[in-house]
């Protein structure tokens, strides 16, 4: 995995860290850059608190800032950057292929698309992938595949081996989120 793969994979964690932080960009995106938290969370059916905690870190992050001229009722309390422009359009993207796999929910979890960008670039092997996100635990990771696993997005596979081992491949479903993962690190 080169540095900048191993960069973008660390910046993918922080940008999925918050569950809801990619779906309130891809909202972002859909309502034109710009809208109040009351109107994304009624959108998103998202409860207030956990959609503030994630606006709070795509703040942190540089994507979204508060609108300096909030007050007014009809003005927007979050404004993209324009970061988080190039951003919220992969979002878009990106929601929309998982909404077609059925994949919402798998995708929503910390670690998940981290871990199918670092299968991607990375030989399959377990150590290979935890390398590839140095602040991901062990048991973090098997979660992970074991999800990823479940939505059909990794294969797993037992190699008959001195010692034995398993390696872990992107399926043809998994493989059609790389693109747009690839885009992301582009724009990243």
């Amino acid at each position: 995995m080169t540095r900048k793969s191993e960069n973008f994979a660390r910046t993918l964690s922080e940008l999925f860290h918050y569950r809801w932080a990619m779906p309130a960009l891809a909202e972002l995106h859909l309502l034109g850059g710009g809208a109040k938290c009351v109107v994304l969370y009624k959108r998103m059916g998202v409860r207030r608190d956990s959609l503030v905690t994630a606006l709070e870190g795509l703040m942190e992050c540089g994507l979204i800032i508060r609108n300096p001229g909030y007050g007014h009722p009809m003005r927007p309390e979050f404004l993209w950057t324009t970061a988080g422009r190039n951003l919220a359009a992969l979002c878009v993207d990106l929601m929309a292929k998982l909404n077609r796999m059925r994949s919402v929910e798998v995708a929503k979890n910390k670690w998940s698309l981290p871990v199918v960008f670092a299968t991607a670039n990375t030989d399959g092997r377990f150590n290979a992938i935890k390398s590839a996100l140095p602040d991901i635990t062990s048991r973090a990771l098997t979660l992970a595949l074991r999800d990823l696993q479940d939505a059909k997005l990794i294969n797993r596979k037992l190699v008959d081996d001195d010692p034995p081992r398993t390696e872990y491949s992107l399926t043809s479903r998994g493989r059609t989120l790389v693109p747009v993962l690839q885009a992301m690190l582009k724009c990243g």
